[in-house]
């Protein structure tokens, strides 16, 4: 497994867009943390805090799909950078204004959010150009998976170390310097620098014209939703058992879980449709999240919670590959944001509606809402397979796009064995 790993990250220009797309997210993967602090320490109350993570959130969704389409028309290097620095620039104003002028702060957050670069989709689309085996890029979609879990857990932690070090203000500065750092990394990279998407069609539906597209949507809502209960369930739970690191622990399991998943899942070459292996390896996600309304002891949660992630990133490596096997010519950037932006949307609203959940039922009712969510993501994919068929062939002849390959056979596979 980590032969095949080592192989992969040493292939040119590997590792340092990995590295670079991982570092460029750090704004992304801290902000709600890093907000929140910088909030209290200025003396706003937990109500505003919450408001300017969602004024965010919210732009970030929005902008993702929108700067990945920009990505896909006009390049990575003329989008990615002045999207990094702009909205550097909007955590920066709001370090500098504070909570004083509270609409400078709004405006700060709208332009730090809708600015955020597509890092995360950008990366895959450039995967198929650098590996040119599709083995490896179903290797490295797994990896990115991964990958984002040590992100997750890492980058709250640096905030903490700057909050230590210096001030709210300075982390807020600090981790998007690093971010503006990451994407440079990124597009000065011969692979970023010469990538260009495939002709595409004029559409204003963009991504979202394919019906394989709007399933893959609607259902990784839903996983979203799953995985964004699990958190506040678990400090649900905390609280119910005396509080303490015991909310911690069932996240960093679930972590855990994923990241040994993912390691897993990559390392190998699967037989069939990915298609298929997507429905498979969401209903094993959702098996997963049900036993988590037994509520045992502390040990035995953070076992069920462990099992409970092992089947995340390899539902999203197989996702990635899907999207890239469904995604109309041309749109494979705005395609991974559009997923991107959904699982945020997701986990969002789940950790919205498990609030009153929680409230009526306990951390029980916390869980029960998460294996809802696997299932209704498991009921989407089953109850739209037709949408989700074999991509429909390119004319024979045609040149195979290097990083669209929408309705072809991925190269290095046999007939039977596509990723």
């Amino acid at each position: 497994m980590a032969a095949g790993y080592a192989e992969l990250l040493r292939t040119r220009h590997a590792a340092r867009l990995l590295a670079g797309t991982l570092v460029g997210r750090l704004p992304n993967a801290t902000a709600a943390l890093a907000v929140i602090l910088f909030v209290r320490a200025d003396g706003g109350s937990y109500a505003l805090a919450g408001a300017l993570s969602a004024v965010y959130g919210v732009c970030n969704a929005i902008g993702q799909p929108l700067l990945g389409r920009a990505v896909d028309l006009y390049g990575q290097p003329r989008v990615m950078l002045p999207a990094a620095v702009l909205s550097a620039l909007g955590m920066a104003l709001l370090a500098a204004v504070g909570l004083d002028v509270l609409w400078l702060a709004c405006a700060a957050m709208v332009i730090a959010g809708f600015f955020t670069p597509p890092l995360e989709g950008g990366l895959r689309a450039l995967w198929p150009g650098v590996l040119k085996r599709a083995d490896r890029v179903h290797a490295a979609y797994a990896l990115d998976a991964v990958a984002q879990e040590v992100m997750f857990a890492v980058g709250p932690l640096l905030v903490t170390l700057c909050v230590a070090a210096w001030s709210e203000g300075a982390a807020l500065l600090v981790i998007n310097l690093l971010g503006v750092l990451g994407a440079l990394s990124v597009v000065v990279c011969e692979p970023s620098r010469q990538w260009r998407s495939g002709p595409r069609e004029a559409h204003w539906l963009g991504a979202l014209r394919s019906a394989g597209m709007l399933v893959l949507i609607g259902a990784f809502f839903f996983v979203g939703l799953a995985l964004g209960s699990i958190a506040v369930a678990a400090v649900a739970y905390a609280e119910e058992r005396g509080g303490g690191m015991v909310s911690s622990w069932l996240l960093s399991a679930l972590g855990v879980g994923a990241l040994i998943g993912g390691l897993g899942y990559g390392a190998r070459e699967w037989p069939g449709r990915p298609e298929s292996r997507l429905r498979l390896l969401i209903g094993l996600l959702a098996l997963g999240y049900l036993p988590l309304v037994l509520v045992p002891g502390v040990a035995g949660m953070t076992v069920l919670t462990g099992v409970a992630g092992v089947f995340l990133a390899p539902a999203l490596a197989c996702a990635f590959v899907v999207v890239d096997r469904h995604a109309p010519r041309g749109t494979v950037t705005e395609a991974f944001s559009w997923l991107v932006t959904t699982f945020g949307v997701g986990s969002a609203a789940g950790a919205s509606v498990v609030g009153p959940a929680v409230e009526g039922g306990g951390a029980v009712a916390g869980f029960a809402v998460a294996g809802a969510g696997g299932l209704a993501a498991l009921l989407v994919l089953l109850s739209t397979k037709r949408f989700l068929g074999e991509p429909v062939p390119r004319t024979a002849g045609a040149a195979p796009a290097e990083n669209d390959r929408n309705g072809a056979a991925e190269p290095g596979f046999r007939a039977g064995r596509q990723a």
